[in-house]
């Protein structure tokens, strides 16, 4: 199976082929929604099959290397259409496979009726396509153009109900400011591909891993390198400066949601640093940037997360707040509890934002949770999986939000110090209040909607591939069970990855170990603080609603900041899109283009204009001057040449 792992590549592309060429001539739903689910089924059969191969080969021989064609040769540059088929990859296109092929499938019953229906399955593959090319490429290279497809298909599907107003705007400025945003990443992410090919003469990752740790390279080029490839990261995966965009990403269908801006695009970031470890270990300062970026904005998302009110924003917020605990992790050199953060949470958040999907679904488009309110007795499905959603990204044990999360603020505390620990406890504290807060206001209490709604289940569509999500979300976490618990087997997910990460460990300088009794106290800790976040959280908005008033109204000028988000889209309007749109209308526009080009354009066919209605009185149509002219232009000449010899 390992040598048919391109067929997971090619299958989405097939699919979006189908469907983009002769989808609006076929008028079954179901079949098309069979075909664009179809190709990612049969892709992650695949995906299972080479995991299997690749558990039967011997621990340090479980790289395998699918090599299609030679895609560029030129001079020293040698990149091939290649995909490399080890650990790392394996899980991220088993994640990308199998949460896709869900969300594909419950996406027949959401989108069912809709005038684009053959157009969203068509992006959706082609999103998937190159996706897969993302995680399985074997050179920088090939990782950027699924980079960039990914890009590309985001503003597809952002902006896939183009006509529809979005807040203050249209889903079309939304698709906008998401590819406008990750543009500003990629040319970090392009600088560093540069500098690294003039560092190593390469861009294959196996040629780069092994050289950064044989050349003796400054170290200050090594941060350089680091730099730009994590800004590159900050664009994809939502971190600070850069996550503006996500929030109005969820202006597209909500399956777009789940699938692009919660399970696996913008894990992007993460699986790229995870990639280039041996890159990162080299920097330690640019390490600790990215921890404090991703820890920065875990803590600063979580905290608008709970003012929110459209169900969805609140998902979206949360989104960039895990986001930033992978980074963190990345930071303080736990790549393995990172990586196993983005299984984990593509799993519940994918469930949380199709259970919020099947919510608007049942409320007539109604996104507003200040307008829902005992749904669970309408729902009892979706609740069901919704709060199971809830308690795993909380991390209450034995869900699997708990294992991956303990283990990023576990080694944020080893490897990074008391603060990183206690600002990651803390928000995982608001994490559990604002998820909580989110599942009352919908599914608990009184009813709060009109009569012209009619809430009700969805059809099983949709309910199974939820139900399937749960799971997941439940079970998904044993396959990482903390050493403390697992005795002599140790962490299985951590010993399948280690190899990956081993040269990147290697050289990291950690702050060395510390007892699996500082480490159940933490724990401890951590499930307390979760716990207490969501009594209080009940205690809030179902026995006591009006503590949730009182306090915003007594603190008025704190909730305005976070019901603001900070002012940071207002600051970047007025630092850097106003600017340029004003600069750009006075000096590029009516200056330079209408006063310089337009002037020396009209100038020219007006200096034309001008020569051609003079010479253009010569000619009178008198047949006589014109063989004067003739006569004297020939004399002329004649009298040149002669008095030129």
């Amino acid at each position: 199976m390992i040598q048919l792992i391109y067929l997971t590549v090619v299958l989405p592309l097939i699919g979006f082929l189908i469907n983009g060429i002769f989808g609006s001539k076929i008028k079954n739903e179901k079949l098309i929604g069979l075909i664009g689910s179809g190709v990612i089924g049969i892709s992650f059969l695949i995906t299972v099959g080479a995991l299997f191969e690749t558990l039967g080969l011997p621990v340090d021989d479980r790289q395998t290397i699918v090599t299609l064609f030679t895609w560029m040769n030129v001079g020293s540059l040698d990149v091939s259409f290649a995909y490399q088929v080890d650990q790392l990859s394996l899980v991220m296109a088993l994640v990308v496979t199998g949460v896709g092929f869900i969300i594909h499938v419950y996406s027949i019953g959401y989108m069912r009726g809709d005038k684009s229906f053959w157009r969203f399955f068509a992006y959706m593959n082609l999103f998937i396509f190159a996706m897969m090319n993302l995680v399985l490429a074997d050179n920088f290279v090939l990782l950027f153009l699924g980079w960039e497809g990914v890009g590309l298909c985001s503003y597809l599907l952002i902006g896939f109900w183009y006509d529809r107003k979005f807040e203050k705007s249209t889903t079309a400025d939304a698709a906008k400011k998401a590819f406008i945003v990750n543009r500003i990443g990629d040319f970090g992410f392009l600088l560093g591909m540069f500098l690294i090919y003039l560092t190593f003469e390469s861009l294959n990752f196996n040629e780069v891993f092994s050289r950064a740790t044989t050349f003796a390279v400054p170290e200050y080029i090594f941060g350089f390198i680091a730099l730009f490839l994590f800004i590159g990261a900050t664009g994809k995966s939502a971190q600070i400066p850069l996550f503006v965009w996500l929030p109005d990403a969820m202006a597209g269908p909500t399956p777009v949601s789940a699938l692009i801006h919660a399970a696996t695009m913008v894990t992007a970031g993460v699986y790229m640093v995870a990639r280039a470890s041996i890159i990162f270990a080299s920097a330690p300062a640019i390490m600790m940037v990215i921890a404090v970026i991703g820890i920065l904005t875990a803590f600063f998302a979580a905290t608008i997360g709970i003012v929110q009110n459209d169900i969805k924003k609140v998902l979206a917020y949360s989104t960039v707040s895990q986001l930033g605990y992978m980074f963190l992790a990345m930071g303080v050199g736990a790549f393995t509890a990172g990586i196993f953060h983005v299984m984990t949470h593509a799993f519940f958040k994918a469930l949380l934002f199709l259970g919020a999907g099947s919510v608007i679904h049942a409320m007539h488009e109604e996104q507003d949770i200040q307008k829902y309110g005992g749904l669970k007795k309408y729902m009892p499905h979706t609740y069901l999986v919704f709060l199971i959603a809830a308690i795993a990204i909380s991390g209450i044990p034995p869900l699997a939000g708990f294992f991956s999360k303990d283990e990023i603020l576990w080694y944020s505390y080893a490897n990074g110090g008391l603060i990183f620990w206690i600002l990651g406890a803390g928000t995982a504290m608001i994490t559990a209040f604002y998820m909580f807060r989110l599942y009352i206001l919908t599914f608990e209490g009184k009813e709060r909607f009109g009569h012209d709604k009619h809430p009700h289940e969805s059809p099983k569509i949709m309910t199974i591939p939820l139900m399937v999500l749960a799971l997941l979300s439940v079970i998904g976490g044993f396959i990482g069970i903390p050493e403390i618990f697992s005795g002599e087997h140790g962490n299985r997910f951590h010993n399948w990855l280690a190899p990956i990460f081993k040269d990147a460990e290697r050289k990291l300088s950690l702050f060395g170990t510390h007892s699996h009794t500082e480490e159940l106290i933490l724990m401890t800790l951590s499930v307390i603080g979760a716990a207490a976040a969501i009594w209080f959280a009940r205690y809030v908005y179902l026995k006591k609603p009006s503590i949730a008033s009182n306090t915003a109204a007594k603190f008025r000028g704190i909730y305005n900041l976070l019901w603001n988000k900070y002012f940071v889209d207002e600051a970047y309007d007025a630092v850097i899109v106003d600017p340029i749109v004003k600069s750009s209308r006075t000096v590029l526009w009516k200056f330079t283009d209408t006063k310089i080009i337009d002037g020396l354009i009209n100038g020219t066919a007006s200096l034309i204009e001008t020569l051609s209605s003079n010479i253009r009185k010569i000619q009178t149509g008198v047949a006589q001057l014109y063989a004067l002219i003739m006569v004297l232009g020939i004399a002329a000449a004649l009298f040149w040449i002669i008095f030129s010899l």
